[in-house]
């Protein structure tokens, strides 16, 4: 009964094993069947049959040689589950196998301190022998057997519920994916779980020893491992998954310094810009009032010439109207950074998409606007380069579709709605604990941070952003509080 038992519990920690290193790996790199449970279940048997396997046929007796043989093996057997289920294996892949070896090597000798709680156990149970409290030999071989299967069970759980959580937490702090991880990166979220594998090897080695041919435990020859084994490999397994969080936030900190840098050049730019824009679009105003005049006079003195010269001379002066009246802008919002901005852009998009439809009938702005004009030009110039790009592509895929660009706004007490939709392919790429769907360009640093922009600017008003996709069409919605700044 006892050999049964311990075939399961062996057989039950395998394919446990199996299950934590799909998900685990699953987590990171892409299934290469299209089914993810087929291929998950896949991965958790063929890992089970492989460590069974590799359990069977090699030595079960700890020592040196031996170990890391061993060790060898099921990092092999790792390997060709990586290899033949999932797709794209990269740097990131070496430290998942090392993560994965070293969490279960730990929660592996951290649930071998359960044996020495099985030593407690039958000294009280021979304790109640001597007692004479207990003398028949088949109840003490019957609960000598249950105790030490309910021991084997109690210590494969725990080692499999502490591989699982290590890993689950391990899972959740890597939140950038999709990062391409550089060598030093790599050595930086690696050397823990080496240091921890090593350690661990370390145990196995030296964990039985020999006296007079009689063998030992180093736990029975210094007692005192039994508290500092445990703490050194919980502090080990702290360190790999604390080495993981701190590089992830690294992360994060660096893309929002870079994006603090980019925000504030554009805001610098867009400044300057806007400043020498609403001088020369007042200087436009001036003019064409003037000129208008002057053309109004001209007209009205050449109405008494001579009627072939009247007539060349009033052709004339109508074209000289008609280019004064090309002089104004084609969108007024009633906004000088606004209309000048979307000016700038329209041009742009008939360079671009000719016939891009762009529709900006609904943007208004209420009369007391406490929102500076250069956080609505950041918004709406981060906003107009994302749907160009989406109408672009979307021409490029089909050049008889439909694409056009529509702002609105409106406000609703002392909350300002501004709503930017776009016609594009119908293809977003989202991304697993992502708010915002990222770029599909290579160089994904300098790419894909203009909602992120967006974001940072409504937040600077307690607002928020938000989008949404119906059908082939991108709805970007921002909202942003239009009140008094207190000081």
């Amino acid at each position: 009964m006892y050999e049964v038992v311990s075939g399961l519990l062996e057989i039950f920690s395998a394919m446990f094993q199996g299950y934590c290193l799909q998900y685990f790996i699953g987590s990171f790199m892409e299934s290469r069947m299209q089914s993810r449970k087929i291929n998950a279940l896949a991965a958790t048997v063929l890992y089970g049959v492989l460590r069974l396997g590799v359990g069977f046929f090699l030595p079960k007796s700890y020592g040196s040689f031996g170990t890391f043989v061993k060790l060898a093996a099921i990092m092999c057997t790792i390997l060709v589950v990586v290899l033949l289920c999932y797709r794209g294996v990269e740097k990131l892949t070496v430290f998942l196998i090392g993560a994965f070896m070293a969490a279960n090597e730990i929660s592996f000798f951290l649930s071998y301190m359960i044996f020495k709680l099985e030593d407690k156990v039958f000294r009280l149970w021979d304790w109640e022998i001597v007692s004479e409290r207990m003398f028949s030999l088949e109840v003490y071989y019957m609960v000598s057997v249950i105790i030490v299967i309910g021991l084997n069970a109690l210590r494969c759980v725990a080692a499999s519920a502490l591989l699982y959580f290590s890993l689950k937490r391990i899972v959740k702090d890597y939140r950038e994916k999709d990062y391409c991880i550089h060598r030093t990166e790599l050595l930086f979220i690696l050397a823990p779980a080496l240091v921890s594998l090593m350690i661990c090897t370390l145990l196995r080695v030296t964990v039985e020893t020999t006296e007079s041919s009689i063998p030992e435990l180093l736990y029975d020859r210094y007692p005192l491992l039994i508290i500092i084994v445990p703490v050194i490999l919980l502090l080990l397994l702290f360190s790999i998954m604390s080495g993981v969080k701190l590089f992830q936030d690294m992360i994060g900190w660096n893309r929002e310094k870079s994006s603090r840098i980019i925000l504030e050049k554009q805001v610098s730019c867009l400044q300057e810009h806007m400043g020498e824009m609403e001088r020369v679009y007042s200087g436009i105003r001036g003019m064409r009032h003037d000129m208008k005049n002057t053309v109004s006079v001209i007209m009205q003195l050449a109405a008494g010439k001579e009627e072939g010269r009247e007539k060349e001379l009033y052709a004339y002066l109508e074209e000289l109207n008609r280019s004064m009246d090309r002089l104004e802008f084609r969108f007024k919002t009633g906004n000088t950074v606004v209309d000048t901005l979307l000016n700038m852009k329209y041009h742009e998009i008939t360079r671009l998409v000719p016939d891009l439809q762009m529709d900006v009938e609904e943007l208004k702005f209420p009369e007391k606007l406490f929102i500076q004009s250069y956080d609505i030009g950041i918004i709406l110039g981060n906003a107009l380069d994302n749907a160009i790009e989406a109408c672009r592509k979307l021409k490029a895929k089909e050049p008889d579709a439909e694409a056009f660009i529509r702002i609105s706004s409106f406000q609703r007490r002392e909350l300002f709605f501004l709503n930017v939709e776009n016609s594009f392919d119908g293809m977003l790429v989202r991304k697993p604990q992502k708010e915002f769907p990222v770029t599909d360009k290579a160089d994904r640093e300098n790419h894909g941070i203009g909602l992120v922009n967006i974001k940072s600017t409504a937040e600077k008003y307690l607002g928020t952003t938000d989008f949404k996709v119906k059908g082939r069409v991108f709805i970007l919605s921002v909202m942003m509080k239009n009140e008094k700044e207190e000081k």
